[in-house]
This record gives structure tokens, sequence and C-alpha cells, in this order.
């Protein structure tokens, strides 16, 4: 885009930005709490993800004793399907953009 269209349409910019927002790889991100056990969770990332036992006992693991885990990266929107599938487990997730790290 011109500089001149720039100019021209004040709106230009801003939309651009968002659309920047919405690509790239974004990150889904299981934090800890203290409301679920961990035999659930293990369930709940099987579930949802597919994950063999290891792997999701892995990341449950990770959840557990560094407070975090990334479960799942990619596009977007798969990513916000996949946090509202979390949600509804109870589980406590956020999205992360690529770029933050």
């Amino acid at each position: 885009m011109s500089a001149t269209a720039a100019k021209t349409n004040p709106l230009a910019q801003p939309q651009a930005a968002t659309e920047l927002q919405t690509e790239g790889i974004w990150r889904v991100v299981v934090l800890n709490d203290p409301v679920n056990l961990m035999s659930y969770v293990v369930m709940v990332f099987k579930k949802v993800f597919g994950f063999e036992e290891a792997k999701a006992r892995k990341h449950m693991l990770e959840v557990h004793e560094q407070g975090r885990s990334v479960v799942w990266s990619g596009l977007r929107e798969t990513a916000e399907a996949y946090l509202f599938t979390l949600h509804q487990w109870h589980l406590t997730a956020v999205l992360e953009s690529d770029e933050a790290h």
C-alpha cells in the first residue's frame, strides 16, 4: 500500500495490523489450577487432542510442575476451537502468539 493510500484511508493501517494478529502460529497453553485432578487432565488431553497416555501424562506433569504446558500450536482459528473445548472441560487455558516468545 502506498503512503498516499494510507493518508487517504485512515482505516488502512489498523486493518492491516488486525490481519497480522490473526496470522502466524498460535499456542494453546494449559495453566495449572488448584481444582482439576491430574488423572482428569490426562483424560481431557487424550480426548481433546488424541494424545497417547504417555504424551498426555507428560503435558499434565508440565502443567503441574512448571505451571503451564503448550499442548498445541498452529493456526489461530483451530487454536481458538481447542481453547473453547478446553474451557468446556473446565481447564484453565490461554492463547499465545508465537511472537510473544
